[in-house]
C-alpha cells in the first residue's frame, strides 16, 4: 500500500482551519480508486485496525449534566445535518457531468453517510440508552433541525432537485453547509479533546473528509467558471441568495444554547482540564460562550472568504 496523501493521513492531516482555506484537489485525483486505497483502504481501517483509538469520554459526560446535554444536543444535530447531506448528494451524482465528478460524488455521499453514523454511534458511548437514540435525535429535529437544517435543506433541493443545477448545487453544498460547520466542528474537536477524547476523534475523522469536499468542490467551480465566465454573475447571484437565507437562521440561539450547557459544565469540573489552550495562549476553561461562538463566527467567515475567492466569486459576501 503506498503512502496515503497528507489529507487522508491521521498523522499528517491539516486541521480544518488551514486544509480548508489552502488545499488544493480536483475530482480527477480524489476519484474512486483515490477513495478505496486511502480513505477505506488506510485511514478507515487504522481507525478499524485499532491503530487509532481515544479514551471514552469521561463520567461527567456520561451521567446526566450539563456536558452530557451539550454533548447530546450537539451529536444529535450533526447526525441529522450528515443525513441530510447524504440525501441531497444522491442528486449531485445523479447530474454529475463526467464520471470523474461522478466518482468524487458518490464517495462524498458515503462519507457523508459514514459521518451520520458516527455521529449517532457516538451517542451510545456518551451514555445515551440504545432505545432513546432515535428519540433524541427526533427532538432535535423537531427543534434546531427544524429552524436551521430543514430551510437549508429546502433551498439546496430547490437548486438540485427542482433546477437540476449540477454546478449550482456544488456551489450551495461547499459553501453553506461545508464552508459553516466545518470550522464549527474545528470548535467542536478542540472542545472535546480532554473531556470525551473519542468525541474529538469522531470530529476529527470527519474533518479530515470535509477538507477534502471543500477542496474539491471548490475546484470543480473554479475550474466551471474558467471554462464559462459568463456564468459567473448567476453563481454569485445564488451564493448571495444562499447568504441571505443563513442569516436569517437563528443559528446563533441554537449554538448559544449548547455553548451555555458546556460553559455550565466547564465551571463544575474545570479542574479536569488544568491549563489546557483550545488555541495558543487561551485556556479553555478561561474562555466564556460568546468568545468560543466568536471564534467560531471568525474561522467560518475566514473560510468562506477564501474559498470564494478561489472559486473566482469574489464579492457574494
Amino acid at each position: 500500500m503506498s503512502t496515503p496523501p497528507p489529507e487522508a493521513d491521521w498523522d499528517n492531516a491539516p486541521g480544518v482551519l488551514e486544509g480548508a482555506r489552502e488545499l488544493h484537489l480536483t475530482p480527477q485525483t480524489c476519484n474512486l480508486p483515490y477513495w478505496l486505497e486511502h480513505v477505506a483502504g488506510s485511514m478507515l481501517r487504522r481507525l478499524s485496525d485499532g491503530t487509532v483509538t481515544a479514551a471514552a469520554p469521561i463520567e461527567a459526560v456520561r451521567r446526566p449534566g450539563p456536558l452530557h446535554d451539550a454533548l447530546v444536543d450537539e451529536f444529535t444535530f450533526r447526525t441529522l445535518a450528515e443525513e441530510k447531506a447524504a440525501r441531497a448528494l444522491s442528486f449531485l451524482v445523479f447530474h454529475a457531468p463526467d464520471n470523474d465528478c461522478l466518482e468524487f460524488f458518490s464517495t462524498q455521499l458515503v462519507d457523508e453517510a459514514r459521518h451520520a453514523r458516527a455521529f449517532r454511534e457516538h451517542l451510545l458511548a456518551a451514555g445515551v440508552p440504545a432505545e432513546e437514540v432515535v428519540l433524541a435525535i427526533a427532538r432535535t429535529a423537531a427543534a434546531s433541525g427544524a429552524v436551521v437544517l430543514d430551510p437549508l435543506e429546502e433551498f439546496g433541493l430547490h437548486v438540485l432537485r427542482d433546477k437540476g443545477d449540477f454546478y449550482g448545487g456544488v456551489l450551495v453544498l461547499t459553501i453553506l453547509v461545508e464552508g459553516v460547520l466545518a470550522p464549527a466542528a474545528e470548535l467542536s474537536e478542540r472542545k472535546w479533546r480532554l473531556l470525551d477524547p473519542s468525541a474529538a476523534l469522531v470530529e476529527r475523522g470527519a474533518n479530515m473528509d470535509e477538507i477534502r469536499h471543500l477542496a474539491v468542490g471548490s475546484a470543480v467551480i473554479r475550474q466551471y467558471l474558467i471554462e464559462h465566465p459568463e456564468q459567473r454573475g448567476r453563481l454569485l447571484a445564488l451564493m448571495q441568495e444562499g447568504r441571505r437565507l443563513w442569516e436569517k437562521l437563528p443559528m446563533a440561539e441554537v449554538l448559544y444554547r449548547r455553548e451555555s450547557l458546556f460553559q455550565e459544565g466547564l465551571a463544575e469540573h474545570a479542574e479536569l482540564l488544568g491549563d489546557y489552550e483550545i488555541w495558543p495562549g487561551r485556556r479553555l476553561v478561561d474562555t466564556g460562550i460568546e468568545e468560543r461562538m466568536a471564534a467560531a463566527e471568525q474561522w467560518s467567515r475566514e473560510t468562506q472568504e477564501a474559498r470564494l475567492a478561489y472559486m473566482l466569486l469574489d464579492g457574494a459576501s
